[in-house]
C-alpha cells in the first residue's frame, strides 16, 4: 500500500513539474534556434545546448541562461549578433542547490573545453534562475565576468518559502527542501548560503551585477530580494546596477529594447567599443505607431512638396520642439519644399481646436501631416472626458474628411498633475480619452507625460532643475523633439516609397456629437444674415481691446466682438446643427450667461475662470451639444449674478460656435 502511495506522489510531482515548465519543451532541442545553429549537449545525463553566433567575437564570450530559456530572449538574440555564444543546461526544479551547481560545473567544463569558450562566462538568471546564477557565481567567482539577473529570487525564504511578502509556492518549497536535503523547516530557514547571505565571494572578486526588476513585483518582491541584496552587496564594496521598472509586476521580464542589458555585458567582457546609447530608461519607447505615417512620406517623396501643421496650445505656439521637428523633416527630405503652419494658440485645447481647425489650418490648403497636442489644456482647463473625446475626435475626423490621406500624430505633453497620477500607476483621464481617439482612427501617438515621469524616476534629470515647468525649458523642448524623432525613425525605417497607400474608410464616430462639424460663426456676419437678433444691451465692437491691463491671446484682441456688460442683455441665435456655444474672452470683469434652446428650460453657464483676473482668456463653452440635427434657436442673456472674484458681469463673445 505504501508503494502505491509513493508512486502516486511521484506521478503528481512529475505532472506539477512538467505543467509548471511547459513552455520549456522538447522543441528547444534540435538543429537551430531563432535562425542560429544549435548544438545539443548531454553532460552527466543532463540535456543542454549551445547556440552559435554567425561570427564568434574574439575570445569566444558567452552568456549562460540558467532558467526559462527562450522566454523574453531579446538580450540573448542581441548578444548573438555581437558574436556571443548562448548556453543552457537543464537543471530545472533544483533551485540552485549544490546538486544543481555540480551539474553546472560539469557543463562549464565541457563547453569551455570542447568549444573553446571564454574562461569567464556571463550568468543570466531569470526569476528562480537567480538562485542558480548567484550561487554558482559565489562558488566560482573566478569563472564569472558579470551577472545579469531578471526579477531574480535572491532569498528562497521569500520565494518559494513565502516567509515574507511573497505568497510563495507550497509545492516548490517542499521540493526545494528535498533537493537541498534539509532535515526540517528550521534547517531551511537557518541555511547560510542563500544568495543574500553569501555575497562576499562575489564582492571580493569585484563581479558586477545587473538586476532588472519590476517595482511592484508581488511574486518575487524586490524589497526582500534585489533591494536587500543590493544593500548588502554595496556594503561589501560590490558594484550593482538596479533597473527598477515602475508599476511592473513579476512579468514582463527583461527589457523590450535590451540595450541597457547588452551594454552592461559588453562593458564587462572587454567589448566597450560596441556599446551604444540606450534610447529610453526602461527598454520600451513611449509611442504607438498604429497606422503609421506612410501617406505623408509618399507625398513628400512623390510631389516634392509637403504641408505640415502644428495645432495646440502654448507649448506648440512657443519656439522649441516644433522648430526642431521642422528642421528634422527638412533634413530627412532635402528635396521637398515644405510649408509649416504654426496653429498653436496659448491656453487652447481640443474643443476650441475642433472649431478653429478650418480657419487656422485648412484655410492654408490641404495638410499632409498634422501634429496635435491638447492633453495639458484639456486637463488643466477642466474639460470632462466626454468633452476631451468630442474635441479631439472633432479635430481628427474633420482633418480626415478634408484629406483622407492625412497623417496625424497625437502628442500627450506633461504637467505636474500628470506626473503625480503616473507615479501612482494611473493613466491620466485626458490621455486615456485622447488614446481612445488615436486607437479608433489608427493614429500614431506619443505619451510624453509618461516619458518625462519615468526619466525623472530613473534619475536622468529633475523637474525643478531641468524640465522646470509645463512650459518646458530648452531641455524639455529637446526631449520632446527627440521623442518625436524616434517615432519618425520607427515609422519611416523601411525602404521609402512614393506610392501613396489607398485611403482607408473612416470608421463611425466614437461619439456622434463630436465636434467634427464644428465651425466658428462671426457675430457680425450672423447679425448681417439675420441669424442673430440683438434684442437688448448687445453691440458689435469692430476691434475690441481691453481697457484694463490684463493679458490677451493672439486672435482674441483687436478683432470683432459681441459685447454686453449689463445683466439682462439678450439675443436670439438661429442655427442648424446638433450643438451651439460661445467662444469668449474671459477677463477680470466677466460674468455668466443664462440660456435656453428651442424654448426649453433656462440654464446658467459661468464664464469667469481661475485665470480671468490676470488674462482675457479665450474660453470655448458648448451650451448645448446633444441636439437633434436640424434648425434650432438659442436664446442667451447676461446673468444677474457673477463670480465673487469678478469685477463685473461683462460678456465678450468673439465667436459663436456651431456643430
Amino acid at each position: 500500500m505504501s508503494q502505491i502511495v509513493s508512486l502516486r506522489w511521484l506521478v503528481m510531482f512529475l505532472v506539477v513539474a512538467l505543467s509548471h515548465f511547459s513552455f520549456q519543451s522538447d522543441a528547444l532541442y534540435g538543429g537551430e534556434w531563432e535562425g542560429y545553429e544549435k548544438r545539443d549537449i548531454q553532460v552527466d545525463g543532463r540535456n543542454g545546448f549551445l547556440i552559435l553566433p554567425r561570427q564568434a567575437a574574439p575570445g569566444k564570450p558567452w552568456i549562460w541562461r540558467t532558467e526559462f530559456f527562450g522566454h523574453e530572449p531579446q538580450a540573448d538574440l542581441a548578444l548573438l549578433q555581437h558574436g556571443f555564444h548562448v548556453a543552457y543546461v537543464d537543471v530545472q526544479n533544483l533551485y540552485g542547490a549544490p546538486v544543481a551547481l555540480d551539474a553546472m560545473d560539469a557543463f562549464y567544463s565541457h563547453v569551455t573545453k570542447e568549444f573553446g569558450l571564454a574562461p569567464k562566462t556571463v550568468l543570466e538568471g531569470f526569476s528562480r534562475g537567480g538562485l542558480f546564477a548567484l550561487n554558482w557565481g559565489a562558488r566560482h567567482p573566478d569563472r564569472v565576468a558579470c551577472i545579469y539577473n531578471d526579477a531574480p529570487v535572491c532569498d528562497f525564504k521569500s520565494w518559494p518559502g513565502g516567509k515574507g511578502k511573497s505568497p510563495g509556492s507550497t509545492a516548490d518549497w517542499e521540493r526545494l527542501k528535498q533537493v537541498y536535503q534539509f532535515a526540517d523547516e528550521a534547517a531551511a530557514l537557518a541555511y547560510k548560503l542563500n544568495p543574500v547571505d553569501n555575497l562576499k565571494p562575489l564582492a571580493d572578486a569585484r563581479i558586477p551585477l545587473l538586476h532588472v526588476c519590476g517595482e511592484t513585483d508581488d511574486v518575487v518582491p524586490i524589497e526582500e530580494n534585489s533591494l536587500l541584496l543590493a544593500e548588502r552587496y554595496r556594503k561589501l564594496g560590490g558594484s550593482i546596477t538596479l533597473i527598477s521598472k515602475p508599476h511592473c509586476n513579476h512579468h514582463p521580464h527583461s527589457l523590450k529594447d535590451p540595450t541597457h542589458i547588452v551594454n552592461f555585458v559588453l562593458t564587462h567582457t572587454g567589448i566597450r567599443d560596441q556599446v551604444q546609447p540606450a534610447a529610453t530608461p526602461y527598454g520600451y519607447d513611449y509611442f504607438e505607431l498604429r497606422g503609421g505615417l506612410k501617406n505623408s512620406q509618399a507625398k513628400f517623396l512623390k510631389e516634392k512638396q509637403g504641408r505640415v501643421a502644428f495645432l495646440g496650445g502654448s507649448i506648440t505656439a512657443a519656439p522649441g520642439w516644433r522648430d526642431k521637428v521642422c528642421e528634422d523633416l527638412k533634413q530627412r527630405y532635402p528635396d521637398t519644399q515644405f510649408e509649416f503652419i504654426n496653429a498653436g494658440i496659448p491656453s487652447l485645447g481640443s474643443t476650441p481646436g475642433a472649431f478653429r481647425y478650418s480657419r487656422d489650418v485648412l484655410a492654408k490648403g490641404p495638410v499632409d501631416l498634422l501634429f496635435e497636442e491638447a492633453a495639458v489644456n484639456d486637463d488643466t482647463n477642466g474639460f470632462s472626458a466626454i468633452e476631451q473625446i468630442r474635441g479631439m475626435e472633432g479635430i481628427v475626423r474633420q482633418a480626415k474628411l478634408a484629406n483622407p490621406h492625412i497623417d496625424i500624430v497625437l502628442l500627450h505633453f506633461v504637467d505636474p498633475g500628470k506626473i503625480d497620477q503616473i507615479h501612482q500607476g494611473q493613466t491620466p483621464e485626458v490621455i486615456a480619452s485622447h488614446e481612445k481617439v488615436a486607437a479608433h482612427y489608427a493614429l500614431p501617438s506619443i505619451n510624453l507625460a509618461r516619458e518625462v515621469t519615468e526619466r525623472i524616476h530613473a534619475g536622468e534629470f529633475t523637474w525643478e532643475k531641468d524640465f522646470r515647468d509645463l512650459h518646458p525649458a530648452p531641455f524639455g523642448h529637446e526631449l520632446y523633439a527627440s521623442s518625436i524623432r524616434r517615432l519618425l525613425n520607427a515609422a519611416w525605417k523601411d525602404t521609402p516609397t512614393a506610392d501613396v497607400p489607398p485611403a482607408t474608410e473612416l470608421p463611425a464616430p466614437l461619439d456622434p456629437f463630436s465636434y467634427f462639424r464644428g465651425r466658428l460663426v462671426s457675430p457680425a456676419d450672423a447679425v448681417a444674415s439675420q441669424a442673430l437678433t440683438l434684442e437688448k444691451g448687445w453691440k458689435v465692437i469692430p476691434k475690441w481691446e481691453p481697457g484694463d491691463r490684463a493679458g490677451t491671446r493672439p486672435g482674441f484682441v483687436n478683432v470683432p466682438a459681441l459685447v454686453a456688460e449689463e445683466p439682462g442683455s439678450t439675443f436670439k441665435f438661429k442655427f442648424r446643427g446638433t450643438g451651439a456655444g460661445v467662444f469668449v474672452a474671459s477677463g477680470p470683469d466677466t460674468g455668466a450667461v443664462e440660456f435656453r434652446v428651442d424654448g426649453g428650460d433656462w440654464k446658467t453657464q459661468e464664464l469667469f475662470t481661475q485665470w480671468s483676473p490676470q488674462l482675457h482668456l479665450p474660453w470655448a463653452k458648448m451650451l448645448a451639444a446633444e441636439l437633434d440635427s436640424g434648425d434650432h434657436v438659442l436664446e442667451l442673456k447676461v446673468a444677474p449674478g457673477s463670480n465673487p472674484a469678478s469685477r463685473g458681469s461683462a460678456v465678450r463673445i468673439i465667436h459663436l460656435l456651431v456643430n
